[in-house]
């Protein structure tokens, strides 16, 4: 059995705990470095303590050395930092699965420049069930057309710093795409006072935040007569993490690409 090197970028944060303790219990994986940021308090310490199986990985700041012997990085941080693992692994050739979210366009051009040398699944939600969702609001909206209005409502945590989420955001590239509707044209990010009567191609978005929710999303049909609602909600991480493995054991096939989620799960 082939044994994949695993990096977990933020290892300390609600995300990382999981892939760490999802890739212990996977006997194809190994955790290979543990990374944080340089004012981190856990630094140095044993990767493993934090979910209570010490594994010999100290957690470190010092990203270039750290990610040597690794073939893989997951990265579920944010933007910035991303970018400089980014950079790193393309130096090193270590492949990436990227879970972050609140890319502008232009650094997902970055993304896509940077997968000419190496292997990268970047999707807005790991999720299995969401990816299925994706390609149930292509078929919804290619049979829907433009008969129904369109509404996508999405609820995070408090921790969340981005809105609307990738996720929402993607639900609405993927209906516009359908049908052929320029998203950044159409798209309306939430609603005040005299708003004037709707626009039948507006996409609206509609955002939630508050407690511990970890993510629920709904994309509204909303037609003369009635109403089709397509609903995903996650009650755990673990369901992000058991898809980013899953993208990491698909990259482990691939030397250079950009990837999503649909590829990964055979739904293209």
């Amino acid at each position: 059995m082939t044994i994949l090197n695993i990096a977990v970028a933020g290892c300390t944060g609600r995300m990382g705990k999981v892939l760490l303790e999802m890739i212990d219990e996977a006997p194809d994986l190994r955790l290979s470095a543990a990374l944080e940021q340089k004012n981190n308090p856990f630094l140095k310490k044993d990767a493993g303590e934090l979910i209570g199986a010490p594994c010999g990985i100290a957690i470190s700041s010092d990203i270039a050395s750290a990610l040597n012997g690794s073939d893989i990085l997951i990265d579920f941080t944010r933007p910035a930092g991303t970018l400089t693992h980014l950079a790193l692994c393309r130096e090193a050739g270590i492949k990436m699965v990227i879970g972050t979210t609140g890319f502008s366009a232009a650094e997902k051009e970055i993304l896509n420049t940077a997968s000419k040398e190496l292997a990268i699944v970047f999707a807005p939600n790991m999720s299995v069930g969401v990816n299925v969702l994706f390609k149930l609001l292509e078929v919804a909206a290619s049979s829907l057309l433009n008969e129904y209005d369109i509404e996508i409502v999405e609820a995070h945590h408090r921790h969340k710093v981005d809105a609307p989420s990738g996720t929402a955001l993607r639900m609405g590239e993927i209906i516009a795409q359908t049908l052929k509707r320029d998203l950044g044209k159409v798209a309306v990010y939430g609603r005040e006072g005299v708003t004037g009567e709707r626009s039948a191609e507006t996409i609206g978005f509609a955002t939630i935040r508050g407690g511990d929710i970890v993510g629920d999303h709904t994309a509204i049909f909303a037609g003369t007569g009635e109403r089709i609602e397509i609903t995903h909600k996650a009650s755990s991480r673990k369901t992000f993490a058991v898809g980013a493995l899953r993208a990491a054991r698909f990259l482990a096939t691939r030397s250079t690409g950009l990837f999503d989620m649909q590829d990964v799960l055979g739904l293209r």
